[in-house]
């Protein structure tokens, strides 16, 4: 049978195996060269146990923690119906847009901010800012949107429950997500500014606090010593390290800065972000795996993310070319706005200006490039109007800051015909607007040539009857605003700080 073993047999028993040719030679050379067996010494065998452990439990460590950071993450779609014509980005070598949110929700760890009331649903965006990354990782820009502009939300449908939301129009924009979820922000965003938003990134308060003790503090600065009881900002003149509820507090702020709106909290917000932005890349914070693991474990345990961004090594990609870029390049931009004609307490875009950055924005993340040039020449005015100028209501809100001077306003508009006016008394702004309800199209094109205004200073709006002439400070003297000086910069000047900026917060002066 093949492979089997036989028993020797009777004339092989006790004979010598059948030699070969060279059997002999072969043998003593063999002999020769033969070595005595080399003992391994103790401590190489020593050394290798312990390398093979530490490898064996660095494998097990980085598998944890992989583990651990993927667990941590929460999900949820990137828009709520919203079209897209562009298609899905490299986010390693691309333009990146990320839409960043920071969510009032007072839910779970975040319970001890508010009632149970407002624990439900998906809450509002108490800060929102656009992240926007070239492709050559050499510009960032920050684009802030106050959470009291009004803007259009589209339809949006709820991606859990499959519900369909009508569009709204002229809410707040902190309120795009509260009905449909974090999409619908997305979407109202594309539609405000015609980008294409590629990710987001939404946290709650608790990863501030997190975050800024893991750092070990982030410095701010305020010009005066604030003592908000709202917020619980206590902080002294000058400069301070602040972190866990005192950092939470600094950016939370409604009243502590400026004129106690919402655009001085957005500067202190910036400034936070810049002051922040230099510390990770100054004290090497990124460069220290223990501080990079906490960081990283802080912030996906408080991170809903879109499904983009939903593991780790998309996360990683995404830190490793913001860690590269020099804080004086990161530019922080407020979205250009005015306060709003219907409500002081609002805030609505700031046209033309709003208008030229986005469209700065769209044709390249660097705005020193030259954008599109907007629409400067004013409507032309019919050679005979098709109504009664005498009939037409308009409304002049004086915003120049000079009292009486809606009286010397309507002198003008009178001796050009339209004579049924109303006068008010309102907050002052810089640019002088019209704004007219539907259907007074054509007289609001007439009103802002009798004054040289360009189309972008014409805007149509609800909740006003006819039209309305919005006098700023261009408009305090002479028969028409002044008009502003040039300016090369092509973003509309709204560029408000840089990461290497090291700015003082002014303390509002009218008290909490």
């Amino acid at each position: 049978m093949f492979g089997s073993r036989k028993s020797p047999g009777p004339d092989q028993v006790g004979s010598s195996p059948s030699a070969y040719p060279g059997q002999g030679e072969l043998y003593a050379a063999s002999s020769r060269h033969r070595r005595p067996a080399r003992r391994v010494p103790r401590w190489l065998k020593a050394v290798t146990a312990v390398v093979s452990v530490l490898l064996l439990g660095a494998v097990a460590f980085g598998g944890y923690w992989a583990w651990r950071l993927q667990s941590n993450i929460s999900t949820s779609e990137l828009t709520a119906g919203g079209e897209r014509t562009e298609g899905a980005v490299n986010d390693s070598t691309d333009r990146l847009q990320i839409l960043v949110l920071g969510s009032d929700t007072r839910d779970g760890s975040n319970s001890q901010y508010g009632s149970a009331e407002d624990s439900s649903g998906y809450g509002q965006s108490d800060v929102m800012m656009l992240l926007d990354i070239s492709a050559d990782n050499k510009h960032v820009n920050v684009v802030s949107f106050p959470r009291d502009l009004l803007v259009d939300v589209p339809a949006c449908t709820d991606p859990k429950t499959k519900r369909a939301y009508p569009g709204r129009q002229d809410v707040m924009i902190n309120s795009a997500m509260a009905q449909a979820g974090i999409g619908c922000a997305v979407d109202t965003v594309n539609k405000l500014t015609g980008l294409e938003v590629d990710h987001f990134m939404m946290a709650d308060f608790n990863a501030v606090k997190e975050l800024s003790n893991a750092v070990g503090g982030v410095e701010v600065c305020v010009s005066d010593a604030v003592h908000d009881p709202d917020s619980g900002l206590n902080l002294p003149a000058g400069t301070s390290q602040v972190q866990g509820e005192q950092a939470l507090a600094f950016l939370r702020t409604r009243h502590a800065f400026a004129n106690g709106g919402d655009l001085g909290r957005i500067q202190a917000q910036q400034g936070f972000l810049a002051s922040l932005s230099r510390k990770l890349k100054s004290e090497g914070t990124l460069g220290n795996p223990q501080k990079t693991l906490t960081i990283a474990d802080t912030i996906t345990k408080n991170l809903t993310v879109d499904s983009g961004l939903s593991s780790v090594p998309s996360l990683l990609t995404i830190a490793n070319r913001l860690k590269s870029i020099d804080p004086a390049n990161i530019n922080f931009i407020t979205t250009p706005t005015m306060p709003a004609p219907q409500d002081p307490n609002r805030l609505t875009l700031d046209e033309p200006a709003a208008s030229n950055f986005f469209s700065a924005l769209r044709n390249s993340p660097d705005l020193s490039q030259a954008a599109p040039a907007a629409p400067t020449q004013a409507p032309a005015t019919p050679a005979a109007p098709a109504y009664d100028k005498s009939l037409q209501p308009i409304s002049i809100a004086n915003g120049t800051g000079v009292a009486g001077r809606s009286n010397a306003i309507a002198g003008l508009l009178s001796d050009a015909g339209f004579t049924n006016l109303t006068k008010l008394q309102a907050q002052a702004q810089d640019k002088t607007k019209v704004y007219y309800s539907a259907g007074f199209e054509d007289v609001a094109a007439d009103v802002a040539a009798l004054f040289g205004l360009p189309a972008g200073s014409v805007q149509q709006v609800a909740n006003i009857q006819g039209v309305q002439l919005y006098a700023g400070t261009d408009f305090a003297t002479g028969t028409k605003p002044t008009a502003p000086p040039a300016t090369p910069d092509s973003s509309g000047g709204v560029v408000a700080q840089t990461g290497s900026d090291q700015t003082c917060q002014s303390a509002n002066p009218t008290g909490y």
